[in-house]
């Protein structure tokens, strides 16, 4: 009977450029909050609570790129654990079927019984041999979960 191994897998570019943008934006807005033209004027007036509400609006817009850095796929004995952005799910190995990375394609998908098909953020394509490994982690997960299933003791 083969041990089946624990995987995690997180992304490598796409959290670091995730951070960057969200970063970035933060920083923008706060350069915009200051730079506000404050006081009594014709055009605008605009004070320190539309300064600071401007800021918190900035930091708002920064969650969303920074809820991408959270993708992962960890997968052990019982199934496969799979989170992207904001959802869940845990597939069991008994509806899983494969554990492919098509040519062109973004990032690595679960191919389930039902022909559906679940992308694994956290394995993306652009991390080059860091997806394959996952990729063949999985698929050696995968396979020693079938293995164990299928023995009777």
């Amino acid at each position: 009977m083969s041990e089946v191994p624990t995987v995690v897998v997180r992304p490598v570019r796409l959290v670091r450029v995730c951070w960057a943008v969200a970063a970035l934006v933060v920083v923008v807005f706060a350069a915009l909050a200051l730079l506000l033209p404050t006081g009594q004027s014709e055009s605008a007036s605009f004070g320190l609570t539309d300064q600071i509400a401007f800021f918190v609006i900035g930091c708002l817009v920064a969650a969303v790129p920074a809820a991408f850095t959270r993708v992962r796929v960890a997968a052990d004995a019982r199934g496969v654990f799979v989170r992207n952005g904001l959802g869940e799910r845990f597939l069991p190995w008994e509806v899983v079927v494969g554990v492919q990375l098509p040519p062109g394609a973004p990032w690595a998908q679960l191919g389930l019984q039902d022909d559906e098909t679940v992308a694994l953020l956290a394995v993306q394509a652009n991390d080059k041999e860091h997806a394959v490994e996952a990729v063949l982690a999985l698929r050696r997960a995968h396979a020693a979960a079938r293995d164990r299933s299928r023995d009777p003791l």
